[in-house]
């Protein structure tokens, strides 16, 4: 079983992640979306597109069958989409995700590069943190990746900060997210329950 299940497949990240894993990885996709026609497909033969509501049941244990890595890059309510996702795994005995969230969570801006608000009185960042705390109470192999903004370089010059660490730059490129994300499957031991900020380095 190779399989991975990327959840957001429609979208910005999710468009830049999905041809790096074909390319550098032997994963097959199942390729999620709530819109499945705005996925571009590139191999048919490793690429299956489905339509996909996180938040119902029967469909997300449907697209958990045979996978054996979740990639989610969702945006919304976070924190329903984080539980229904955790209390499906669980059920389906699929123990690895990667999941999208955002810096700022745990207050780990510095001040040189900007406002670092109380993640659970910004309404921004509320549910993003919400997601993270039930993501990290849960038994799940999860790496939760927090981004810093994205831009439209097609770099990978990036570093990983660790929880508890601030971030070193602003932003960063969708393909550094899916170098992360190639790494993450090549090595399974690797970001195992961490928490990784990635950024551009930047100088101050």
């Amino acid at each position: 079983m190779a399989k991975m299940l990327l959840i957001g497949a429609s979208g910005s990240i999710g468009e830049v992640v999905a041809p790096a894993v074909l390319k550098n990885t032997d994963k097959d996709l199942v390729l999620a979306s709530r819109h499945p026609r705005k996925i571009p497909i590139t191999d048919a033969s490793r690429e299956t597109a489905i339509k996909l509501d996180v938040t119902n049941d029967d469909e997300l244990a449907e697209a958990l069958k045979d996978v054996d890595f979740v990639f989610a890059s969702l945006s919304g309510a976070m924190d329903t989409f984080a539980s229904h996702l955790v209390k499906a795994m669980d059920k389906a005995g699929v123990k690895r995700l990667a999941f999208i969230t955002t810096m700022g969570i745990y207050q780990e801006i510095p001040s040189w590069l900007g406002e670092s608000p109380d993640p659970y009185t910004n309404s921004i960042l509320r549910p993003f943190r919400k997601a993270a705390d039930i993501i990290e109470a849960s038994d799940l192999d999860y790496t939760i990746i927090r981004p810093g903004w994205l831009d439209y370089s097609n770099d990978t010059n990036y570093e990983l900060n660790k929880k508890g660490e601030p971030f070193g730059g602003h932003d960063v490129s969708r393909e550094s997210i899916a170098d992360l994300v190639v790494r993450l499957i090549k090595d399974p031991e690797f970001g195992k329950r961490e928490s990784f900020g990635i950024n551009r380095p930047q100088a101050h």
